[in-house]
């Protein structure tokens, strides 16, 4: 699992196969089971995990129990409450998994002793930290100002092949819109011989 990872942060040029090895040893694996808390609401999550098979989900809780799914994280995705992670703060979602996951986790000490080591690290970790920012923005607008169908595109260019592995009832979480709805949308698209692939 630790070398999906390492491919990841090579590829993405975090750093060097080498200046990887330097901090190899705080790359974790762990086997999680599908409904498995990784995060609960309140906690700190000190935990970004890498997910190498399977999905992971963050989701938030309202009043009356209702779950609003803010993300899913499929393989090679990386999932994390950034507010808890980065400023120690008491995280307001919960993490959970939606199958049986392989993954590996780093805790903030990975990022810091990679940030000072390696210069290229910093300048890659902060455009992931800008794009998150980015996507959430988009996320955010679509959710106040776009159609359902719109919403369900942008899903389904964002996650592609997720809505055969994720019940209908967390896309439409995700979506902000009920199971019926999602399901007329679904009906309408493919009327209009809309392919998901």
């Amino acid at each position: 699992m630790t070398d999906l990872f390492k491919k990841y942060i090579i590829d993405t040029q975090c750093a060097t196969e080498s200046q990887y090895e330097e901090v190899e040893h705080l790359v974790h694996t762990v086997n999680i089971t599908k409904g498995q808390l990784l995060l609960k609401e309140g906690e700190i999550c000190d935990k970004a995990y890498f997910v190498c098979k399977g999905i992971l989900r963050s989701y938030t809780m309202d009043e009356s129990g209702k779950e609003h799914t803010i993300q899913f994280a499929p393989e090679n995705w990386i999932i994390a409450d950034r507010s808890s992670f980065y400023f120690n703060e008491p995280s307001e979602m919960y993490i959970d998994a939606l199958e049986n996951t392989e993954a590996v986790y780093v805790q903030k000490e990975f990022f810091d002793i990679a940030s000072k080591k390696f210069e290229n690290f910093t300048i890659v970790n902060t455009l992931a930290l800008h794009n998150n920012i980015r996507h959430m923005e988009k996320r955010i607008n679509y959710l106040l100002s776009a159609s359902a169908e719109k919403r369900y595109l942008k899903f389904i260019e964002t996650y592609r092949d997720l809505s055969l592995r994720v019940p209908q009832l967390l896309i439409a979480s995700y979506l902000g819109i009920t199971p019926e709805g999602l399901s007329r949308v679904r009906k309408e698209l493919a009327n209009k011989n809309f392919n998901r692939d």
